[in-house]
């Protein structure tokens, strides 16, 4: 490995080898990285190792149930946790292998889901009174796929309510915990998922991300979090925060264990609206492709305003690193009209919620009725012009790629905050979704790599978009 590679494993903490850097998946350091605890191996070793019959998909599950069971009472990761089913479906998976019906890299892996997922004959809360003993009678098109690869699914991750926020403090079953220090938020809305994924109670999560809900508790948990093509995944049977901003995407510990999860997912959905039919490419191969000849654009004006010096010292040093791996680098401009994200998001939220904010208000968390309520006054003339521009935004998108292969910007220009400050410290939440929400108006693929730890020990991200 050459010196620029270990600076980049130094700078992310060495543990995520597969994070932002090509590599060949067969020569991943196996044998190296094997634990007496399952749940610190990767979705990618946990799948050679199943391929092999090495180790069992019974095993893994009980290993992540386990694990659950311990530490899910402080970190709050999980609503439901689907136990009996888990084994039954590692067991079936199991007997599968033995008979040689190995079904790909997701066969017998235990998989968490964001609780907005319907998962047929499970509840799927949002995180919300309202739904807390809503039972669907089908599931969500990424959990019948997800399933069709052999995945094991281990339960229902906790949220922001409704996925309408940026911390997962906002939960009708309360607030999720940073597994790095737990009086910390975890992010959102997708805090959850990216909390167990980070302490090892799944191998992988789906989310989804609005205005950056599945990157932004990502890099809070020091894991990679990808938001897709917008229409690339389908969103039929997840509950809906904006139809026309809506994401939906993976959780993982490594880059390659998120192209095996995408590679599961993406596809067209005849049934879904926004669904676009373009072929689905092989995303687990290009991991293995070279950076070399990669223009990279830095965003800086607007996507490094405000930063905290901790965030901007490590994005500095990754992008010192990341110079020397590409083929050049220069200074892009995106524009931005958070106004549009803004009002499409609202506007589109309270369209959905209308019935249940006339009728009970009550049982919606404070924070959430607020944001809905702002919703409520936008009227139709300003939705529509708003949603006009989204449109004339992403038609445009193309043309930021002009010069460039990729742009780069920190994933969040600040760092968590406490749990305990959550809903008071509005100046930094507001500040969480404010490099992220440009790219869901865009509908670019946008993913976030670990990017090394500020000083009390919390993970900075870095935000990469195609």
């Amino acid at each position: 490995m050459d010196q620029d590679r270990r600076d980049f494993l130094k700078l992310t903490g060495g543990t995520f080898v597969a994070a932002a850097l090509p590599l060949q998946p067969e020569s991943l350091p196996l044998g190296q990285k094997r634990s007496t605890d399952l749940t610190n191996l990767s979705l990618w070793e946990a799948s050679e190792l199943v391929r092999r019959k090495e180790i069992s998909p019974r095993e893994l599950t009980t290993a992540c149930l386990s694990r659950i069971e311990r530490l899910n009472p402080t970190l709050n990761a999980f609503i439901t946790v689907m136990s009996e089913q888990a084994l039954a479906d590692a067991t079936v998976a199991e007997a599968e292998i033995v008979k040689g019906r190995w079904r790909g890299r997701l066969h017998g892996i235990p998989i968490g889901l964001k609780d907005l997922f319907d998962t047929a004959g499970v509840r799927t809360t949002a995180a919300s009174a309202f739904f807390a003993d809503r039972i669907p009678t089908e599931d969500a098109e990424v959990v019948r796929r997800l399933k069709a690869a052999g995945a094991v699914v281990v339960g229902k991750q906790n949220m922001h309510e409704f996925a309408f926020g940026a911390t997962s403090a906002q939960s009708h079953f309360g607030a999720v915990h940073n597994p790095w220090n737990q009086d910390y938020v975890a992010g959102g809305s997708s805090g959850g998922s990216a909390a167990a994924v980070a302490a090892g109670l799944c191998f992988g999560a789906l989310g989804s991300d609005t205005g950056g809900s599945i990157r932004i508790p990502a890099a809070h948990c020091g894991i990679v979090g990808l938001k897709p093509t917008y229409g690339r995944v389908s969103a039929r049977g997840a509950i809906p925060l904006s139809w026309s901003l809506d994401h939906v995407g993976p959780l993982a510990r490594t880059v390659l264990d998120a192209a095996v999860l995408l590679q599961a997912i993406a596809g067209y959905d005849a049934q879904e609206g926004t669904s676009v039919d373009t072929p689905v490419p092989d995303y687990v191969g290009g991991v293995t492709r070279g950076a070399s000849s990669l223009r990279v654009g830095v965003a800086r004006e607007y996507f490094f305003e405000a930063l905290h010096p901790e965030v901007e010292a490590a994005v500095t040093q990754a992008l010192s690193i990341l110079s020397r791996l590409t083929a050049s680098m220069q200074d892009v401009a995106v524009p931005v009209s958070p106004e549009v994200n803004t009002t499409v998001l609202m506007a589109e939220a309270y369209a959905f919620h209308a019935t249940r904010v006339a009728q009970h208000p009550e049982w919606f968390q404070p924070a959430v009725l607020g944001r809905l309520r702002q919703g409520e006054a936008i009227g139709a003339a300003a939705y529509i012009q708003q949603r006009r521009e989204l449109d004339q935004a992403r038609r445009a998108a193309p043309r930021l790629f002009a010069q460039v292969d990729l742009l780069v910007a920190p994933t969040l220009p600040v760092l968590p905050v406490l749990i305990s400050n959550a809903e008071d410290d509005e100046a930094a939440v507001a500040l969480f979704a404010h490099n992220s929400r440009p790219f869901n108006t865009y509908g670019l693929p946008a993913l976030t790599v670990p990017c090394g730890f500020a000083k009390n020990g919390l993970p900075i991200g870095l935000q990469i978009v195609g």
